[in-house]
């Protein structure tokens, strides 16, 4: 293998007559040159040609003018050598073109090692392994050599084949926030668990948004050797938003109430006046929405309350307390908080949300797996999910800040401790449009632009990377990028990482599982497969099998049944119908099981005879 044509600092192009190129593989450049190590490329586009497919007649960006000089003075045969071509991008900044006829060849693992290897699978996130790298497998010390088994669908759980890919997340205070693209199918979610397990591996505490109700992680990978697996039962805990947390309505101010209810509607800068007119510290959902409701009323019904509390008719002493009461909240508040229209307005986003169950338990359970490093994940409607990750996320971020400002400046504050957010779906709660209503949007972009500061960093998974906020797109300094067919989405790729236009070419194609991650902190763009997962999704039965196994017709599970026992007559159905009933939790009559006997019978299954006492059916002998 060695260089021919037009050479830059940047990319060269490759030859050989013995050997295939293969995309992503990793070469070293024998051209001492530039430096005491020898320059190292990858493999981007790569073409073969021989005597059937001409390599004159060939039209492509590998072959020019100044290609086919140099393969005729290098001593190839253009008309009758198999030559494979490829070409390199050269993965490090060189002072001038590496020479044509320099010699390419594959590297040994020591000799790029420092370069691929940012920590040791201790201390960092083993995710995958680098594709291009499967040739050094078999020099991986003991060490790197089984830190990232392989699954492949048809095949199941296969060995490692190459270098593990190690991300360094002790980078991500320089360079913070994770983005994960890719259409269904594409990897996506394994993508996430994988890199979730990781944070629990290193003990990093966050809080996971699921609104798939997928991101449990007690059940292990079927198959997985004993070596591999590992117990996540303690690092996570999963809640039921609406049951097991909620929104303590008491601990709201005016502020974090007026974040909720835009989560049920637009609130109106009326409305919002009015809010932070009425409520008072450490008010239940009762007493602010009584006062509210008793505000409406004396407001509409005004003239009327006066004239009865004018009459002696002979209410009671209460009922006039009652309305003295009201008209004081009239009196109070009337010039403060604007139309009638704009406290029933507030009412029905108060009564939305607590229909929802948002007003339910509180979020102590986050707090406490948050302060002991736990992964805590949150499941429910997307919706609801929106509404509860604003209010928490917002919360605990504040209450880091605080720590961290009193740190800075010799003050108190209550500890608390860095911490992750992460999501599927993330389009839905950072969308691109403000037209959207999203509860969560301000408070993630904020985390985007600042959170590193703090040690607050975003994992934000979705299949529509042109959906999502900008800034917030613009801030994931990482980003895996899966199967992506959607032309807008490509677009916002090709703008917001370093792929180049090779692999943009490839992403519609891309298997699943296979991504290429585009990191700030690597400085290029790295072809990965990503791991198998040591820990499986609750939904991950094929749906088919789920019906052939959990949705059995009547008659088949009675059929089923009654071959267990044969051999059965018309003398003695009776005898077996209770424990038939018993076993199948369901009443059953004789005329159904003779009919699904003579079904049996139909289809060859069971024989028929008539016998002294009557008819009886056996297993049919082949």
């Amino acid at each position: 293998m060695q260089i021919v044509g037009h050479t830059t600092q940047q990319v060269v192009y490759a030859a050989s007559r013995r050997r295939p190129f293969r995309i992503n593989e990793l070469l070293l450049i024998e051209d001492r040159i530039h430096s005491n190590s020898n320059p190292l490329g990858e493999v981007v586009e790569t073409q073969s040609f021989n005597r059937y497919i001409p390599l004159a007649t060939e039209h492509s960006d590998l072959v020019d003018r100044q290609v086919m000089e140099n393969l005729a003075q290098l001593g190839y045969d253009i008309g009758a050598d198999t030559i494979h071509l490829a070409r390199i991008r050269i993965l490090a900044e060189l002072a001038s073109p590496v020479s044509v006829g320099i010699a390419v060849r594959v590297p040994t693992f020591a000799e790029i090692r420092d370069f691929l290897i940012p920590r040791d699978p201790a201390t960092g996130l083993v995710l995958g392994v680098i594709r291009g790298t499967e040739e050094l497998t078999v020099g991986l010390p003991a060490q790197l050599s089984r830190v990232a088994l392989l699954y492949q669908k048809d095949s199941g759980i296969m060995p490692q084949k190459g270098i593990p890919y190690i991300m360094d997340h002790w980078t991500w205070p320089e360079y913070p926030h994770i983005g994960i693209f890719g259409g269904s199918g594409s990897g996506k979610s394994f993508a996430l668990r994988v890199l979730l397990e990781e944070l629990m591996r290193q003990q990093l505490p966050g809080l996971i948004l699921d609104p798939h109700f997928e991101l449990s992680f007690t059940e292990p990978f079927p198959d997985l050797p004993a070596s591999y697996r590992e117990d996540f039962t303690r690092r996570s805990i999963v809640l039921m938003a609406g049951r097991d947390v909620g929104i303590l309505f008491e601990e709201l101010n005016a502020a974090d109430l007026i974040n909720l209810l835009q989560a049920a509607g637009e609130v109106t800068e009326n409305m919002n006046n009015a809010i932070q007119t009425l409520h008072r510290r450490r008010d239940s959902f009762v007493s602010f929405s009584t006062r509210i409701r008793d505000l409406t009323r004396g407001l509409e019904e005004e003239q009327d309350l006066k004239r009865k509390l004018r009459e002696d008719d002979g209410d009671g002493f209460r009922e006039k307390q009652e309305i003295r009461r009201i008209l004081g909240l009239v009196e109070k508040y009337k010039d403060r908080v604007g139309h009638v229209s704009t406290l029933r307005a507030i009412s029905r986003r108060l009564n939305r949300l607590q229909t929802e169950r948002i007003f339910t338990g509180g979020i102590e359970p986050i707090r406490e797996a948050i302060m002991n490093r736990r992964l805590v994940v949150v499941q429910g409607p997307i919706w609801f999910l929106q509404v509860l990750g604003a209010y928490v996320i917002r919360k605990f971020y504040r209450e880091r800040r605080q720590y961290q400002d009193a740190e800075q400046t010799g003050g108190e504050a209550p500890k608390f401790p860095p911490f992750i957010v992460a999501t599927d779906e993330a389009h839905n709660f950072a969308p691109r449009s403000p037209e959207i209503p999203a509860p969560a949007r301000s408070i993630l972009r904020t985390i985007a632009q600042e959170g590193r500061k703090y040690g607050v960093f975003l994992i934000l998974a979705t299949q529509r990377p042109a959906l999502l906020e900008d800034t917030i797109t613009a801030q994931l300094n990482t980003k895996l990028i899966f199967r992506t067919i959607r032309s807008s989405d490509l677009e916002v790729i090709r703008e917001e990482t370093d792929l180049g236009p090779e692999e943009v070419r490839r992403l519609p194609y891309l298997g699943s599982g296979n991504a290429f991650v585009s990191s700030a902190a690597v400085g290029r763009t790295i072809a990965v497969r990503i791991r198998v997962a040591k820990t499986v999704s609750p939904h991950s039965r094929h749906p088919f099998l789920e019906l052939k196994e959990d949705f059995i017709p009547p008659e088949e599970e009675l059929g089923e049944a009654l071959l267990t026992y044969l051999p059965l007559g018309d003398f003695n159905f009776d005898v077996h119908l209770g424990t038939l009933q018993q076993e199948l939790k369901r009443r059953i009559t004789i005329e159904e099981i003779t009919c699904c006997l003579e079904d049996l019978v139909g289809e060859g299954i069971v024989e028929k005879k008539e016998m002294v006492l009557g008819v009886e059916y056996r297993r049919r002998e082949d």
